[in-house]
């Protein structure tokens, strides 16, 4: 791979080219800030999307998002608008229809097919340039104007305000919903609240890494984290600081390309996770050790209740 780049110069430049590097890194600051409120919003909500399975609903979200934002640049209105109507009604009917997992997995694969075909008539249909619908697949770097940031941070504080209003809530029904209910948690209520606060995440993260690659910035970094820690207050950190890492270094990457965003977010994303997972595997074995030999290894203790 490293040869064949070599030998091929300009295939080389697509992916890197520092060339005027300064003067491009003027251009994209808007998308340098939207990136990290995504990267912190990513991380944090991302907890609570692996705590509670619901990687799959992600990805069924992001599939109705792109339906809308596709809609609305073919009726000539706002894409962000267009983005999070789409997302949210997609977030409504996984938690209204979907309230037990069976239940939901349904929803989503039935969602799913149906927004990705309904976006690709969208942009079939739509006579403007093709880097636009490109881009709400793959992510833009420099389509982040100054309105649009503005809307960014308000829908990404929204997001981290209702986080952090509901956090312990959140993460008692995340742990054991029937526990939680049992103990006057209102669990339909928390459940119906994170799905909106997850609609509008993938809204805002459509606009940067696109509809097809937001795993990246909303379950890999935490599922990276969770690799090396199972604290609650530890994870939440080292899942921001990946998500940080990954769609703000795809960034800086990306400004040095000629191809979208996407692969660079995701290759940082992904190699977070290789290390994370090959750190955290020894890790994990000593402490299941440390938690057998705290309890009683079952067999080590079956030959002595055998002689009993």
């Amino acid at each position: 791979m490293i040869m064949h780049l070599t030998a091929n110069p300009s295939l080389w430049s697509q992916l890197f080219d520092f060339a005027d590097y300064g003067q491009l890194l003027v251009l994209v600051r808007n998308s340098i800030i939207a990136g990290a409120a995504l990267g912190i919003v990513g991380g944090l909500i991302g907890v609570f999307v692996m705590q509670r399975d619901m990687a799959f609903a992600v990805h069924g979200i992001s599939e109705l998002s792109f339906a809308g934002a596709s809609g609305a640049l073919l009726f000539g209105v706002n894409v962000v608008a267009g983005s999070l109507f789409g997302s949210l009604l997609a977030a409504v009917l996984i938690g209204v229809l979907g309230a037990r997992a069976r239940d939901r997995n349904s929803i989503i694969a039935v969602l799913m097919p149906f927004g990705l075909g309904l976006g690709i008539l969208f942009l079939a249909l739509y006579p403007g340039r093709s880097a636009n619908k490109f881009g709400l697949l793959t992510g833009q770097i420099v389509a982040v104007d100054n309105p649009q940031l503005g809307s960014l941070i308000v829908i990404c504080l929204v997001v981290m305000a209702g986080l952090l209003l509901m956090w312990r809530p959140l993460s008692f029904d995340s742990l054991d919903e029937d526990v939680a209910a049992a103990r006057g948690v209102p669990v339909g209520f928390v459940s119906l609240a994170f799905m909106v606060l997850l609609g509008l995440a993938v809204a805002v993260s459509v606009q940067i890494v696109g509809a097809l690659l937001v795993l990246s910035l909303l379950v890999t970094p935490a599922a990276a984290a969770m690799r090396v820690s199972s604290s609650p207050r530890v994870v939440p950190v080292l899942s921001v600081s990946f998500a940080l890492v990954s769609v703000v270094g795809g960034i800086l990457l990306a400004l040095g390309g000629d191809i979208p965003i996407s692969p660079y977010v995701t290759t940082i994303s992904f190699l977070i996770y290789v290390i994370c997972r090959l750190i955290g595997s020894p890790a994990t074995r000593r402490r299941r050790a440390a938690r057998r030999r705290r309890v009683g290894d079952p067999e080590r203790v079956k030959p002595v209740l055998d002689r009993v």
